[in-house]
């Protein structure tokens, strides 16, 4: 097939015959843009190997050949269109002469022009239809006699055979539908009339969206017919060419397959690393891979471990069988004590840091020491410092356990403190466990809420590498939904890990059927190490960007308040001495707010104790400087004695 311009390919396309290869034989550049201008392709190579599989109409142009003036029509476009003259144009009159008397129609013909005929009679317009009836000598040329009817009257013209053109054999067909006239070889250059126009002839023009297929292009090429670019079918000679159509393992988890699929990596992303794996290195240019499907169940738990000056960070499976035991959860604040409380479930907690109610800076609020036990009742609200409603968190405070109290513990609610935290307090908190039962990982989430405090006690017994057990402690932290695909590597079939390609979306392209590969269920990893920073990337994403932060304590008296404060303190005298020995006021509370016990509400607070033992009455202090000195006495009988 010799070279022809892409619009005059398309045009001619059979839409049956698809697909089509085609090389590009002469390149085009679009200048303003190397590669794409509003989704379509607009620079090719020459050389270049594309493959047609799909042509879209996107419009028709119609114009005006006598004015050039022009419109666009859609592709359902609902006007009829007759064919006006035949499908060929002739240059001279003479080559129009000669296509009548080979064809079976005999003079006379009806013919028109596109361009204005100027005689020495008189000047043709354009469009105007003309009468042929003969050829004959005239003034020694030999000339064509024709008939122009101008309404009132028929003009007799002799044009010579060598007039020029273009000129149009006027042959009237029956209305066609737009598509009836694109779809026609034959009517593809003609002149056509529409009754939707007040021209007396039309062109059309398509103009036609092709989608091919490139080597190494991810996507479908989208080519506008009209780029200036000349192309070559060479669909014939091009059968075993394979054209490499790279795949994201994100498309490939979005289409659903199909699985299993073998793939060449050909582009792995940059940056830093998500996981610290041994299958990690293995993902390279040019390894083989097997996708498998989607991983199930997709949910995926973050844990951190304990214990460790630098935490390490997993994602587990839900799909892991090794067994878990609770261990006791450490809460920094009251506020962690608030979070991790849930009604109807008792949550007992011992303290592990002393803690005086002044240092709330809220005189009347709890004091509490290390070794105090303490059950969280709920939440509250009281008066604070300025008068201003905070939120507490309402505990009682337990008395010692031993092994006799704990049958009748209950009967000894009555005679428990009740006491009130601000959830700004920093104390430290450790629960009471006493639950040595082995859960599933599936068991313990679906009983307890997250963060959870565990200890593996049973590796999961299908990897024997499983790190977990070796860690005195874990943090479950979050649950997430991700989906996952089964990935195993050529070179070692039995190696299966999963891969997100939410964050590790590896370009690949398909090949055939890799052989070997292994049958039925696969061993594939449950525990995944993270790094620092994808952890903490992972921290960031919008579900875990939902939680309130806890409140922030009130703020402590500045560096001058203080300073006024010590330099009253000085001048006290002895009688204010005495009365600040006296219990200070507690601030109001807002009882209706906190939770409903068996205690007498004016047991929320405990009193402040007095000194019971040892307790010295003040000494007045004088201010007289004219008093006897001791020091004056020993002096003189320091000297008798000497």
């Amino acid at each position: 097939m010799e070279p022809v311009s892409l619009q005059d390919f398309v045009c001619a396309l059979d839409p049956a015959s698809l697909p089509r290869v085609l090389r590009v034989c002469s390149g085009v550049y679009f200048q303003g843009s190397i590669y794409e201008i509003s989704g379509n392709e607009c620079c090719l190579s020459t050389g270049d190997l594309i493959k047609v599989t799909h042509v879209r109409l996107q419009k028709v142009v119609c114009e005006n050949p006598g004015t050039g003036q022009t419109t666009e029509l859609a592709p359902n476009f609902q006007g009829h269109f007759s064919s006006l003259t035949g499908p060929q144009s002739y240059g001279t009159l003479e080559e129009l002469v000669h296509a009548a008397t080979q064809s079976s129609k005999l003079l006379p013909i009806r013919f028109m022009s596109t361009h204005r005929i100027t005689t020495k009679a008189r000047v043709v317009p354009e469009e105007q239809p003309l009468k042929l009836e003969a050829v004959e000598m005239h003034n020694g040329t030999c000339c064509a006699r024709c008939v122009l009817d101008s309404g009132a009257q028929q003009v007799l013209l002799h044009l010579p055979l060598s007039q020029q053109g273009p000129f149009w054999k006027l042959e009237p067909g029956p209305p066609r539908t737009l598509l009836q006239v694109l779809q026609d070889p034959a009517l593809r250059a003609a002149l056509l009339t529409c009754s939707a126009f007040p021209w007396r002839s039309l062109t059309l023009m398509p103009q036609y969206e092709v989608e091919a297929i490139m080597h190494l292009r991810r996507t479908v090429v989208k080519i506008p017919s009209t780029l200036e670019v000349d192309v070559e079918d060479v669909t014939a000679s091009s059968q075993h060419v394979h054209f490499i159509q790279p795949l994201l393992l994100s498309e490939a988890l979005a289409r659903g397959g199909p699985f299993p699929l073998a793939t060449e990596i050909l582009e792995v992303p940059e940056g830093s690393p998500s996981f610290l794996s041994p299958w990690l290195s293995s993902l390279q240019k040019g390894q083989r891979l097997y996708l498998h499907g989607l991983a199930s169940p997709p949910w995926r738990f973050l844990a951190s471990t304990r214990g460790r000056k630098v935490p390490r960070h997993f994602m587990i499976s839900s799909a892991y069988r090794g067994k878990l035991r609770r261990r006791p959860r450490e809460f920094p604040t009251a506020y962690d004590l608030l979070g991790a409380f849930q009604p109807g479930q008792p949550l007992r907690v011992v303290t592990t840091k002393d803690c005086e109610g002044d240092e709330l800076e809220n005189l009347g609020f709890a004091s509490l020491a290390v070794g105090d036990r303490l059950e969280v009742l709920g939440s509250g609200q009281a008066l604070g410092q300025h008068e201003k409603d905070i939120d507490v968190l309402v505990c009682q405070r337990l008395g010692e356990q031993t092994g006799e109290e704990e049958a009748g513990e209950d009967d000894e609610v009555e005679d428990q403190e009740q006491i009130l935290l601000p959830l700004y307090f920093s104390g430290g908190f450790v629960e009471e466990l006493s639950d040595a039962r082995r859960y599933s990982l599936q068991d313990l989430t679906a009983q307890f809420s997250l963060p959870c405090e565990v200890k593996v006690v049973a590796k999961d017994p299908r990897h024997p590498a499983d790190p977990l057990p070796s860690f005195p402690g874990l943090q479950l932290e979050e649950k997430i939904l991700e989906p996952f695909l089964v990935v195993s590597l050529d070179s070692d079939p039995e190696m299966c890990f999963e891969i997100p390609p939410r964050w590790l979306d590896l370009t690949v392209a398909e090949v055939e059927e890799l052989p070997g590969q292994p049958s039925g269920p696969l061993p594939t990893a449950t525990v995944e190490e993270l790094t620092e920073a994808f952890y903490y990337r992972l921290r960031k994403l919008p579900a875990f960007e939902s939680q309130a932060p806890p409140p922030r304590p009130p703020k402590s008296k500045g560096l001058s308040e203080q300073k006024k404060q010590m330099s009253k303190e000085k001048g006290v005298k002895s009688s204010q001495v005495s009365k600040l020995q006296e219990p200070p006021l507690l601030p109001k509370l807002r009882t209706k707010s906190l939770p409903k016990v068996t205690q007498d509400s004016s047991n929320l607070y405990s009193e402040v104790p007095g000194r019971k033992k040892g307790h010295r009455p003040a000494v007045p202090i004088t201010e007289d400087s004219d008093d006897e000195h001791d020091y004056e006495e020993i002096l003189e009988q320091f000297s008798k004695t000497l």
